[in-house]
């Protein structure tokens, strides 16, 4: 059987994938993930995972491109040619899986299951309805159990990547904790001041900190980092973001895919967690981890991208002291 995984969001949504990504592969001969260009590098990290193809939806992402015929048609012609027999559609618990069923039927692909809240017509196989509170990567295993690829003997049914080997290139040697400052939207971001103090009163009680971030961060990292801390921002793939966190003690970071990465390779997380989305459904999965910020907020359920309240409360209240100490036990709780 040849099968294909739909996840068409983000980083850290793919990374989330995971575990009903080896589910499937346990069953199937072959396994293709269709995904977004954010989540390609989550999709090539993933075990089980024999092809990307890489798709950007007009219904998904920030800036979404124009519908155009000739894209779609390209699309339905490169799933028609990977032969799959059966595709989950993931989406969150807000979403529709509608839309990919349509050019998934238009494909060719002959079993079609998704959850789903609107009534699906022919476009699904298997309309499954999640449980109610399910974290992501939960919801995504029990879509994959009831269409036939339960989770394989001996599985954890946590996430996972490929290989994380230890970066001493990057980080230098001996222990240290990383900050990761950014995030996908200003909603689930701390602020970079109360960010830099972190670092100095995590560098001031002894701690080595790595500070860490995407290209596009580097100003926001250098301030972060200042003089107590190492700069990477701007200087690691994901598979070295993947091996930095790995050596890491703990990550201190919001809402955003280095979460799952850090939960991928089995590190302890202290979350800044803005509650515009339930941690229920989005926190870190299957590692220690403390959550900071108040999940009650006006904002809370939102989905707002930038904080609707002034000042930002449900995360600024949040002291540089707070994260020193849900460091201090998280370390403390390592084996």
């Amino acid at each position: 059987m040849r099968a294909l995984v739909v996840r068409l969001d983000s980083f850290g949504d793919v990374l989330l994938a995971g575990p009903a990504v080896r589910a499937v592969a346990h069953r199937a001969e072959r396994v293709t993930v269709l995904c977004g260009p954010v989540g390609e590098p989550a999709a090539r990290l993933l075990p089980g995972v024999d092809e990307v193809l890489v798709w950007e939806a007009p219904w998904a992402g920030f800036t979404p491109p124009p519908v155009e015929r000739a894209d779609i048609d390209a699309l339905v012609d490169r799933v028609s040619a990977a032969r799959a027999d059966a595709a989950l559609i993931l989406t969150s618990f807000h979403q529709s899986p509608l839309p990919a069923a349509l050019l998934l039927r238009m494909a060719g692909v002959p079993y079609l299951a998704a959850d789903s809240v609107d009534a699906p017509g022919s476009l699904l196989d298997l309309r499954h309805r999640r449980a109610p509170h399910a974290h992501e990567a939960e919801a995504a295993l029990d879509l994959a159990a009831a269409a036939g690829f339960p989770r394989p003997p001996g599985d954890d049914g946590r996430l996972r990547v490929r290989h994380a080997p230890a970066a001493p290139e990057l980080t230098g040697p001996g222990p240290y904790v990383v900050v990761h400052p950014g995030a996908s939207v200003p909603a689930r971001r701390w602020s970079p001041e109360r960010c830099a103090q972190a670092v100095r009163l995590l560098a001031a009680a002894g701690h080595r900190v790595v500070v860490t971030g995407g290209p596009a961060e580097r100003e926001l990292t250098a301030f972060v980092a200042g003089g107590h801390g190492l700069d990477l921002g701007g200087r690691t793939t994901p598979p070295q973001l993947a091996s930095v966190l790995a050596s890491a003690g703990a990550l201190v970071t919001g809402n955003t895919g280095p979460t799952h990465l850090a939960a991928a390779v089995g590190t302890p997380v202290v979350s800044l967690f803005s509650p515009v989305v339930p941690a229920e459904r989005w926190g870190p999965y299957g590692v220690p981890h403390v959550l900071l910020g108040d999940q009650t907020a006006p904002c809370a359920g939102t989905r707002s991208r930038t904080c609707p309240v002034p000042g930002h409360p449900c995360l600024d209240e949040v002291t540089a002291e707070d994260v020193l100490a849900a460091v201090a036990k998280l370390l403390e709780a390592a084996p």
